[in-house]
C-alpha cells in the first residue's frame, strides 16, 4: 500500500482520522495524503461575482483551512511520515474520487458521524455515498458526534 488519502471536515475529529492513517503509514510505508474539500458557495456562481466582503470572507475561510493541512502534515513529517495536504474545491464526492485516481490511491480513510433517521433521509451520508462509488477499499472511521 503505497498511498492513503485521508478526507478531512477540518473539525476536532480530524486528529481521529490521523491517528489511524500514521498508524497504517507506519506498518506498510506509505505516503498520507490529506484531502479537505470546500464546497463553493451556492448563493451565487463565480468567485468574482457577489460582495467584496463576501469574497473576503470566502478568501480567509479558505487560508485558514490550508494553514490547518500544512500543520498537520508539518506534524505528521515530525513524525518521520510522508504527508502532504491538499485543498480543493467542487463537489465533495466527485472531488475525493478525482484525486484517488490521480494519486493513485490505496486506500480511502474517511470518518463518519452517526446522524438521526431525519438527517439520513433528506441530507444523506457522505461516506456511504463513497463507499457505493469507490473503486478503491475505503476504511471507515466511527467519529463521535460534534
Amino acid at each position: 500500500m503505497n498511498n492513503l488519502l485521508v478526507a478531512l471536515d477540518m473539525k476536532p475529529s480530524d486528529t481521529i482520522l490521523l491517528a489511524q492513517a500514521s498508524l497504517l503509514a507506519e506498518k506498510c510505508g506509505s505516503k498520507i495524503w490529506m484531502i479537505h474539500v470546500a464546497s463553493p458557495d451556492p448563493d451565487f456562481v463565480g468567485f468574482e461575482m457577489g460582495p467584496k466582503y463576501i469574497r473576503d470572507f470566502v478568501a480567509d475561510e479558505l487560508r485558514t483551512e490550508h494553514r490547518q493541512l500544512q500543520a498537520y502534515a508539518a506534524e505528521l513529517k515530525g513524525k518521520s511520515l510522508d504527508a502532504e495536504g491538499l485543498l480543493v474545491q467542487g463537489p465533495t464526492i466527485d472531488m475525493i474520487e478525482a484525486e484517488v485516481k490521480k494519486l493513485n490511491i490505496d486506500l480511502l480513510i474517511l470518518g463518519s458521524h452517526k446522524h438521526g433517521f431525519l438527517y439520513e433521509a433528506f441530507v444523506g451520508n457522505t461516506a456511504v455515498r463513497i463507499i457505493k462509488e469507490s473503486s478503491i477499499p475505503v476504511l471507515i472511521v466511527p467519529l463521535p458526534e460534534e
